[in-house]
């Protein structure tokens, strides 16, 4: 269990980040297609999970924003932005915003939120997605972790970049 906190406020999360060198746990996210997106799928790449609570907030927006605007440069990274949000609240957004350099994923059918050790146990938010970003890399591999100590700050984006390099 971790301890996050919102607007000041601690929370819990249902567990912990998976550990940096451990393999990634699989998942099974539902795209904007409605199709299901899983870890296999970005195998040979690497790959950046921008995690959050909900796009319609603007910290989360923004993280979409500055991840889809990275991502437009790196070369053999895929970037998959989950939340527990619909799909259909994700192509909205991406498509009102003009987002076409990363992918979205929703958890709200499965145990993405439980196997990432992500879901909020407590509070408000109880049910939706820590602030987080798991880099993966091509072999499966975590390489990298953070989960944002306070929900509404922004994750450290040079950080995660860095080790895409």
């Amino acid at each position: 269990m971790s301890t996050v906190t919102l607007k000041g406020t601690p929370f819990e999360t249902i567990g912990s980040l998976p550990a940096v060198g451990a393999p990634a746990p699989d998942f099974e996210l539902v795209k904007t297609d409605l199709s299901v997106a899983s870890l296999a799928d970005f195998s040979g790449s690497k790959l950046v999970l921008n995690i959050f609570p909900s796009v319609d907030t603007p910290t989360c927006a923004a993280s979409v924003r500055k991840f889809n605007e990275s991502a437009a440069s790196l070369k053999g990274v895929s970037v998959l932005c989950v939340s527990a949000d619909l799909p259909f609240a994700a192509a909205r957004f991406c498509g009102a915003e003009g987002i076409d350099h990363v992918d979205t994923g929703s958890s709200f059918r499965s145990n993405f939120g439980l196997d990432y050790g992500l879901a909020f146990e407590n509070g408000p938010l109880k049910g939706l997605l820590s602030r987080a970003v798991v880099v993966v890399d091509e072999s499966g591999t975590v390489i990298y972790t953070e989960q944002v100590a306070e929900t509404a700050d922004e994750p450290n984006y040079d950080a995660a970049l860095s080790v895409l390099a």
